[in-house]
């Protein structure tokens, strides 16, 4: 009975948000079922948030590997917390925006987040550098094509480029490197990032078929009996 009912409730969900999109009198039926999604969005930011305490409060209690960077967790939620529930130092009152330039959550966003997020962004370049020293290596035939296509795309994108090929006369421009490396992008490119959305799209109505029709069912935990 228990599976039963949350099988029940994906199925009817599902099917309602499906016709909802070709059948003009259920239009109304699918704005509702996503007003109710939001609804439980919102309990789960409050379970998500209390997951967050209850881990690393256990991993502070425990003394676990690498225990003090929970402090520093916990300290910095509830900190974010507590500026945004009582929007400390707005300008505004307590309606104002938690965005208002001087509140103390936009404060710690400003001089904490965006910092952070540029630091991992800065070393994530050098992962990237490494993974491509090792992807671009001439090892076959595909690999030769990836290697130059990337290396005439990363000419086209300099001033080198452009220089290199500059004396190619406009009759032929295609072979200008520039050129070149848009036509790569706008081409066989554009059609591996298709031939991907596709795949992607086929998957999920796969998924989302298996869900609703109750053959997956992973999301209620334990086995499948």
């Amino acid at each position: 009975m228990k599976r039963n009912v949350p099988l029940a409730i994906t199925f009817i969900v599902g099917a309602v948000l499906i016709f909802s999109v070709f059948i003009p009198p259920m239009e109304n039926w699918g704005e509702d079922f996503t007003l109710f999604f939001d609804i439980i969005a919102v309990f789960a930011f409050f379970l998500g948030g209390g997951n967050l305490l209850r881990v690393h409060l256990t991993k502070l209690s425990r003394r676990k590997q690498d225990w003090p960077y929970s402090i520093v967790t916990i300290m910095g939620f509830l900190l974010m917390l507590a500026a945004g529930l009582f929007r400390i130092g707005n300008p505004g009152d307590i309606n104002a925006s938690l965005t208002e330039q001087g509140s103390l959550f936009q404060t710690i966003y400003d001089s904490v987040f965006v910092p952070l997020g540029s630091t991992m962004y800065a070393l994530l370049a050098f992962f990237v550098a490494s993974a491509s020293y090792r992807a671009f290596r001439a090892k076959n035939r595909e690999a030769t094509i990836l290697l130059v296509a990337a290396f005439i795309i990363l000419l086209g994108r300099t001033p080198l480029g452009t220089i290199v090929t500059g004396w190619v006369p406009e009759s032929f421009s295609i072979l200008q490197i520039p050129n070149l490396a848009i036509w790569i992008m706008n081409s066989p490119n554009l059609a591996g990032q298709r031939a991907i959305m596709i795949g992607i799209g086929l998957g999920v109505v796969s998924m989302s078929l298996r869900l609703i029709l109750g053959i997956e069912r992973t999301y209620l935990g334990g086995d499948d009996k």
